[in-house]
Parts: structure tokens; sequence; C-alpha cells
């Protein structure tokens, strides 16, 4: 699809443009999603009352997602302003976790995340599921931890809120297992898109999870 609409958003490996005001075009700069098959998850949860965006298949291609825009910020740049809490988001996050794991198929989102959350005014709504795929649920909920307990670890000032975040995502208790801890920690060491930094906090992230475990 050419590209006729303003750049509204970019992340680690794909950038966000304007189709019009319903509708928007996600395209991959790397080459590591495959659009339509992540469109197909999509529409599968969807299909099943997941909060996902709506999107047009006939219109994508492996490197391009055509999906419904979403008008509300993504739970980080929410809690940056003050409109939701630490303890909050990580209430969402575990309930969109279980909601999902409900769902036939046994689909697992893996990215599961606060920038990864659109907060609409009709509720949260899930985005950037290309590394979704047919899991167990312990892993997701240990990839969601993990990515929360990397931050809490750093040096940012945001590491206070995500130690919050964290200890509320896993406080109901959570699904998370040894075994989904153990493989989302070795699929974080894994992923290209880290920074060494971020690989470096790796065992403190782990060792930060199990104190809200014990």
């Amino acid at each position: 699809m050419e590209i006729t609409g303003r750049l509204i958003g970019s992340g680690r490996a794909s950038d966000v443009y304007e189709i019009d005001d319903d509708w928007v075009l996600r395209r991959d700069r790397e080459g590591y999603a495959d659009a339509l098959a992540e469109a197909a998850v999509m529409e599968h949860v969807r299909g099943h009352g997941y909060p996902v965006p709506e999107v047009r298949l006939d219109a994508s291609s492996r490197g391009d997602l055509v999906m419904r825009r979403l008008h509300g910020p993504t739970m980080l740049a929410a809690f940056a302003a003050g409109r939701i809490d630490a303890r909050e988001a990580g209430t969402v996050l575990a309930r969109l976790l279980r909601q999902l794991h409900a769902v036939p198929g046994r689909i697992v989102h893996l990215d599961l995340h606060p920038d990864n959350v659109m907060l609409s005014d009709d509720g949260p709504y899930v985005i950037d599921w290309a590394n979704a795929e047919e899991g167990d649920p312990g892993l997701d909920w240990g990839m969601s931890a993990v990515i929360l307990a990397q931050v809490a670890v750093g040096d940012e000032p945001i590491a206070g809120p995500a130690r919050e975040m964290l200890a509320a995502l896993l406080a109901d208790p959570s699904d998370l297992t040894e075994e989904g801890l153990a493989e989302a920690r070795e699929r974080r060491a894994h992923n290209p898109t880290m920074s060494r930094r971020e690989t470096e906090l790796l065992g403190a992230a782990e060792d930060l999870i199990r104190t809200y475990l014990s």
C-alpha cells in the first residue's frame, strides 16, 4: 500500500501512519513481522470478544497491517500524564491476560506491557500481536512480568512505578509458573531488539519477580 498519511507513531521495529480518521497503517521496518498472520490472530480473539482493533485483511500484506484507528493514549502515556496510577495499570494488565487466556485456542500475546495497551473511551485495547502464538499462559505471564521487572530494576525515573505495576500484576495471584518464568527470561535474552544494558538486567529482574512469588 502506498503511504499517503502522516507518521503518527514509531516502535522498535515498525512505524504507524494515518490513513484517515478511522484507519491506520502499521509498516514493518525490520522484516520481522508477518502482518497477515498477526491479523488472523487478532480477528480470532476479536471474534471471541477480546479488545483488539479491527483489521482489514484485504488491504494488508506481509509487511503492512491496516487496522482500526484507536483514539486515546497508550497506558504508558496515560500513566505519565497522571490519568492512571501504577497499581491500576498492573491490575488492568492482569485482567487482560486472564481474559485472553480464556479465549479458545491457547493464544498468548508474549508482549503485553503498558506501551501495547491503548486506553480508548471504550476501555483498554491490546495492540502489537506480532509475537503472538499458541502456547502456555504461564509463559505469557512470565513475559509481561520480565518486561516490567527489567524496567523496575533499571535506573530510569519510571523504575519505582514499574515495580508497583509488577506487584499489582502478580498480586491476585497470577498464573505465572517456574517454567514460564524460565522460558520468558530465555526469550528476552535472545530478543534482537533489546540493548546490551537491558539484557544485563535480566538476572536482577528475575530475582525481583521471585520476591513477589515467595
